[in-house]
């Protein structure tokens, strides 16, 4: 694979990427550690280093993040400035988001600084909404992507989301809608049913998984170790015992209660639709009367 390369290693392991492009090193001279190289110099741009395994998945996951994401564009999808290959070596070279991934906001270290209240929580709903609509319906290539989930969510310094990791994306043309699998690919907690168990996927399942991303950000809650506490196998299940008994309110994060909207969270309970142009809509459209969930 020929590989256009925008990045320029030194011995120091420091990475440059200016605009529009950088001359590059030898990239593979140096033992390039994943995640993010830090550069004191205020006029260079900070960027973030991905490199995959040299397994068959690896290559195929690589193939696909660059022949999917250098057609993206879109401010919710996380944009690919370059890759390098070299035999068994491959590095993906993204942009930098400050504020990691949403997984970590949500359930790691930084979980009570104050990072996340009720208003940017829904910003981030509604940004993620919007990206995977892009992907359905707007972009040049018509992509369901099977793997959406908190740690798949990176977040701009602005706390604005971007969906990245296309490793399990899949491209459809035409009136194509969904296909089935004999491998099963994604996270167990966010696959839709018709997918986890008959490899069934199309649109609708990553329709699912966003609701259960929504009810994640919502509730502070992670839904794939839920059944740990006991009271359902899934978050979802609980989030629905909640909703019939009129408690939903109950399974609000306690972190942000204080800045939330009652009624944006039931809206938000209620995020099960089969597209996301359908979602979109919803969340948009505070008058519109919805069906339980």
């Amino acid at each position: 694979m020929d590989a256009d390369i925008i990045a320029n290693i030194e011995a120091n392991q420091v990475l440059e990427a200016e605009e529009p492009t950088v001359e590059v090193a030898d990239p593979f001279d140096i033992d390039i550690p994943d995640g993010v190289i830090v550069d004191s110099d205020p006029k260079r741009r900070v960027i973030a280093i991905k490199r995959l395994s040299s397994t068959e998945q690896g290559t195929e996951e690589f193939t696909n993040e660059v022949l999917l994401i250098m057609e993206l564009q879109h401010k919710n999808v996380v944009k690919l400035l370059g890759f390098c290959a070299d035999n068994e070596k491959k590095i993906l070279v993204y942009e930098y988001m400050s504020n990691g991934s949403l997984d970590v906001i949500l359930f790691g270290l930084s979980r009570e600084t104050g990072k996340l209240d009720w208003r940017k929580g829904i910003d981030i709903i509604n940004g993620i909404a919007r990206g995977v609509l892009y992907l359905h319906e707007d972009s040049r290539l018509r992509i369901i992507y099977r793997d959406l989930k908190a740690s798949n969510i990176l977040l701009y310094s602005e706390m604005n989301p971007n969906i990245s990791d296309f490793g399990m994306a899949r491209i459809f043309f035409g009136n194509d809608g969904g296909a089935n699998t004999a491998t099963i690919v994604g996270t167990y907690g966010y696959m839709a049913p018709e997918y986890a168990i008959g490899g069934l996927y199309s649109t609708k399942s990553d329709a699912f998984n966003f609701g259960i991303l929504v009810l994640e950000i919502t509730t502070g809650q992670r839904n794939a170790s839920f059944h740990l506490s006991r009271q359902a196998l899934t978050l979802a299940a609980y989030a629905w015992h909640l909703w019939q008994d009129e408690r939903e309110l109950e399974l609000l994060d306690p972190l942000i209660i204080d800045s939330c909207c009652a009624e944006e969270f039931r809206r938000c309970m209620q995020i099960r639709l089969p597209t996301m142009s359908s979602e979109v809509v919803m969340m948009k459209n505070e008058s519109r009367t919805l069906a339980n969930p």
